[in-house]
């Protein structure tokens, strides 16, 4: 509340668990009101039917301040398995004081943006097609609060690090734009034993460009991961895309340019 008894509200929200900067929207500040309007449309995209399921949307109403640290005004959650597909629904809901954060979530893989992959088995090609088509609310890695990122993917394993294939830069985005496809010749047979590592980073010129997150698909991974290789493997010639979570960590990647 500012000392003409008005405020400067604006509202932000979360997906919870693992709320970080990577998944924040914010609407932009109304001045001077104590009845804001905002009609703002916020869109998260890559939410997979897991996410639909398991998290929770925060939405808290903030007074900006210029001069001090903003004011929180009050939060309200929603689950999102109360929401159905292609369907609006309104709620009307009084906001609360500051609420606890679940301290029992994973802290060890921190998420760091959302990545839609397209695979793909060509017979004709005898090779993987592998599509990499957008990012998702990628974790800011510069001052100006954006990044400027590129996608690296691998076959492994893969010794001689040939199989690496690289997307052009998209400069100062979090939501970047690839459709940048690549092949990989190998024989249908073989897919079996291998794993795809992709592996988004922040491009910076004169240093070493910083890693932003990642994802390992294949018969050692798990869930939405592992599912999408096997629907690859199982069905030839069929393009098939799926939105995955990039963590902060990959066990075994290569994670130097």
């Amino acid at each position: 509340m500012d000392h003409n008894g008005l405020a400067d509200p604006y509202v932000k929200l979360h997906l919870l668990p693992g709320a970080s900067k990577a998944n924040k929207l914010r609407t932009k500040t109304l001045r001077n009101t104590l009845n804001p309007t905002w009609n703002e449309t916020l869109t998260y995209y890559g939410i997979t039917d897991e996410d639909m399921i398991r998290k929770t949307l925060r939405i808290s109403v903030c007074d900006e301040d210029k001069f001090r640290h903003n004011e929180f005004i009050g939060e309200t959650r929603v689950p999102l398995k109360k929401l159905k597909p292609n369907h609006t629904k309104t709620f009307s809901i009084c906001l609360e004081k500051q609420l606890p954060v679940d301290k029992t979530e994973d802290k060890s893989l921190e998420e760091r943006g959302r990545i839609l992959i397209s695979l793909k088995y060509s017979s004709q090609k005898q090779g993987l097609l592998v599509g990499i088509v957008r990012c998702a609310h990628l974790a800011a890695m510069d001052a100006n609060g954006y990044s400027d990122p590129y996608v690296k993917t691998y076959l492994k394993p893969d010794v001689d690090k040939k199989s690496k294939h690289k997307t052009a830069v998209k400069k100062k985005t979090l939501n970047p734009e690839f459709n940048e496809e690549f092949c990989y010749e190998i024989k249908h047979g073989d897919l079996a034993k291998k794993t795809l590592e992709v592996t988004v980073w922040d491009y910076d010129i004169g240093k070493s460009n910083d890693f932003i997150g990642g994802v390992v698909l294949g018969i050692n991974a798990k869930g939405e991961r592992l599912k999408h290789w096997f629907d690859c493997l199982k069905n030839k010639d069929k393009r098939i895309e799926r939105w995955h979570t990039l963590t902060n960590e990959l066990p075994g990647a290569v994670l130097s340019d």
